[in-house]
């Protein structure tokens, strides 16, 4: 049977627009499922920093919320320190960075951070933290204890380093040699930060962790994602808060 171009073009038409439809539709139905999935794995990067969920461990999404019973979140203002209004946190608002080591563009006015709490009073501080690697910018979460200098744990959840060398942040064993560390010295001046080769244990060398075999530009990115958030520009004002008054 022979059909004519307009037949053909508005037949053409017509799938296109069925499927679009389509595909508009799924999406829709999706997003809040993918909203909820996003904000799962957020709370699991969480759990995973201050080691209340292992590496490895699979829990189910009710186990996950579970444990996040005890983990108030709360909102900062990045300047002043002190705790904002949760209501008017606004994520994208942001504004350029001074230079930095860490080689951050903007910053965000507010932030978005998490307390572990142990009979009504914080144990443990978990801080977003992100900063460049070498090809990529690494995106992950920083636990202290409430004393603000020593470190619980350290977790990436994005980034495109190479596997191997710099992805090396994921693993497990690269991870556990951060806890026990002291993010600080006694002058409160900002010490943690990767060493080539080789640190030694916690009580005898508190301020280095190992360095990751040949990433030296993403060994270097960690040490100075350290330096710039836990420094006046990143939360100095908010863990200086905290630890004079309990809090911000």
């Amino acid at each position: 049977m022979q059909y004519s171009n307009k037949y053909i073009f508005g037949f053409t038409a017509l799938v296109c627009l069925v499927c679009s439809l389509m595909i508009s539709v799924s999406s829709v139905g999706l997003r809040s499922r993918q909203e909820r999935n996003k904000l799962l794995d957020r709370k699991k990067s969480v759990l995973q920093a201050c080691w209340l969920m292992q590496p490895g461990e699979k829990l189910s999404a009710a186990q996950i919320e579970e444990k996040f019973e005890h983990i108030e979140t709360k909102v900062i203002d990045l300047k002043t320190g002190a705790y904002a209004d949760s209501a008017d946190y606004d994520p994208e608002a942001k504004e350029a960075a001074p230079e930095n080591v860490a080689q951050i563009q903007e910053l965000p006015a507010q932030v978005e951070l998490y307390q572990v709490m142990k009979d009504g009073k914080p144990e443990t501080l978990v801080l977003p933290i992100y900063g460049k690697g070498l090809w990529s910018t690494l995106y992950g979460f920083l636990a202290l204890d409430a004393d603000t200098t020593t470190i619980r744990g350290l977790t990436y959840y994005e980034h495109g380093e190479t596997p191997g060398l710099g992805g090396e942040v994921d693993n497990p064993k690269w991870k556990a040699a951060w806890k026990g560390r002291k993010a600080y010295d006694e002058q409160w001046k900002v010490q943690i930060g990767l060493v080539k080769g080789k640190a030694g244990p916690p009580d005898q060398d508190p301020h280095h962790v190992d360095g990751l075999s040949g990433a030296t530009m993403t060994s270097r990115g960690v040490t100075n994602m350290m330096q710039f958030w836990l420094g006046d520009e990143g939360y100095g004002a908010f863990l200086k808060r905290f630890r004079e008054g309990g809090s911000a």
